[in-house]
């Protein structure tokens, strides 16, 4: 199937450019000049403003066709140049809804092996369940093919290894679907700390929290689900042996034997973007805590999660310490926001809009008010407050004030889409990706590290330098 870009896409992006151009350093009160979301923007849309050559085109297969597989085949179609060889998928009924979205005609498949065979096929999208990630993923750059994998990149850490070594010896582009790194939004927070917009950083409060059945994984399960119509024999190769049940297969987040939980779908989000933003090799210590507090559907993660991890100080960032959260049943009906705070102000990070506030400590120390001087005699109290008045001025003691900093993407901007153009540009020119093999471990291994902690009610020793456990 082809995927023919048209003189509206070709307009359209024109138009986007402009909206970066004008939008983007109006909104942006603050005296950076350079704007390195907007010219990163501008390269990939002006490149797609050349007519793709025949050599250019890449050929994509899908292996896992469920609900990121769906999202992640329709943005990757956005990009010029890209058409579909083919898709897999174990559950037959998802097989049939691929010939009614993309022609009788396309090739399916339940055995993944058939599209790492095809010749025809040069990049795959591997959006299976995420005990599979890594099998699949190895076994594709073997094979020659480009990967982009959905997060976490792994299932286990030990498998981080064997992964980032495979992309390393195949010279094929490995990138990790954690959108929000390619994102323009965060490309701009990362240029905001760099420049000391709230001072020295030192916490972190990230938090993506739901409250709906859906948000909670709990997906419409088809009516003829069965052993049969999901091929569960194949499922399981990479578990243990399991009798057949239909949640673990269209609910497999929720259950620690294929999924990672809210740990590997959410915390690796907020890990990711914040090692984006911060330059971060990763934690050094994690410990995570958990409960069952509303989906009491059999699953075996918890619906309500925090964690906490100390990063170290290093050439790149101070230290820091970083809070963790999801809840399932939040009141707030859901939010999604990594909040950076540091010793001048707060960064609030928001998909793609940002918000800095600025608050400033006096150069002199504070004196009277909620203090013990009252509770001295007198005499004392006057004699101290002379001497504080002789040392300090009433500018020394005054907090001062900078405007606060609002940015917005563009109306219509999709992170999603500028993750795959990253993807197809690294293919097409050899440029490095934003998010490659180790990045992707860096964030998967602690989030994965949550879930050991959860369980073994242990504090998590991590080498960030060394991506070991300690």
């Amino acid at each position: 199937m082809k995927n023919n870009s048209s003189n509206n896409d070709s307009s359209s992006r024109r138009k986007f450019l402009q909206l970066i151009g004008a939008t983007s350093i109006a909104t942006v009160a603050s005296p950076l000049s350079s704007l390195a979301a907007k010219q990163k923007a501008e390269e990939r849309i002006l490149m797609y403003e050349k007519k793709i050559s025949t050599g250019e085109k890449i050929r994509l297969g899908v292996i896992g066709f469920g609900v990121q597989g769906h999202f992640d085949l329709g943005t990757a179609l956005k990009v010029p140049g890209v058409e579909l060889a083919g898709i897999c998928d174990l559950y037959t009924g998802r097989l049939e809804n691929a010939k009614e979205m993309y022609g009788k005609d396309l090739f399916t498949t339940r055995n993944y092996k058939d599209i790492l065979d095809k010749a025809d096929i040069d990049a795959v999208i591997i959006a299976t369940t995420d005990c599979w990630h890594a099998k699949i993923t190895i076994e594709a750059l073997a094979k020659g093919k480009h990967v982009y994998c959905e997060k976490p990149m792994v299932y286990k850490i030990a498998e981080g290894y064997s992964v980032i070594d495979a992309a390393k010896k195949s010279g094929k582009v490995l990138q990790v679907g954690s959108q929000r790194v390619s994102s323009i939004g965060l490309a701009k927070a990362k240029e905001l700390l760099a420049a000391g917009e709230i001072g020295n950083l030192n916490m972190v409060n990230a938090v993506y929290d739901r409250q709906s059945s859906i948000g909670a994984w709990e997906y419409t399960i088809p009516k003829d689900a069965s052993a049969e119509t999901t091929d569960w024999s194949k499922f399981i190769e990479v578990t243990g042996k399991m009798e057949f049940d239909a949640k673990k297969f269209f609910w497999w987040r929720a259950y620690k034997e294929v999924g990672t939980g809210v740990a590997g779908d959410l915390f690796i989000h907020l890990l990711s973007g914040t090692h984006f933003i911060t330059n971060s090799k990763g934690p050094e210590t994690i410990y995570s805590t958990g409960q069952f507090s509303h989906w009491n559907d059999g699953r075996n993660m918890p619906d309500v999660m925090s964690g906490v991890m100390q990063y170290g100080k290093n050439t790149a960032h101070p230290a820091f310490q970083m809070t963790l959260q999801v809840n399932f049943v939040s009141g707030t009906g859901g939010q999604e926001i990594i909040r950076l705070i540091g010793s001048e102000g707060v960064m609030d990070v928001k998909g793609n809009d940002i918000t800095v506030k600025h608050s400033y400590m006096p150069e002199a120390p504070g004196f009277g008010g909620y203090d013990s001087l009252f509770t001295f005699s007198k005499s004392m109290q006057t004699e101290m407050q002379n001497d504080y008045n002789a040392k300090w001025s009433a500018a020394q003691r005054k907090r001062k004030t900078k405007e606060d900093v609002l940015y917005k993407a563009p109306v219509g901007y999709d992170e999603h889409l500028d993750h795959f153009t990253n993807f197809f540009d690294a293919i097409r020119t050899r440029k490095p990706v934003v998010e490659d093999a180790e990045f992707g471990f860096r964030a998967a291994a602690p989030a994965l590290a949550c879930n050991e902690s959860y369980f073994s009610k242990q504090i998590i020793g991590w080498d960030p330098e060394n991506m070991k456990l300690k």
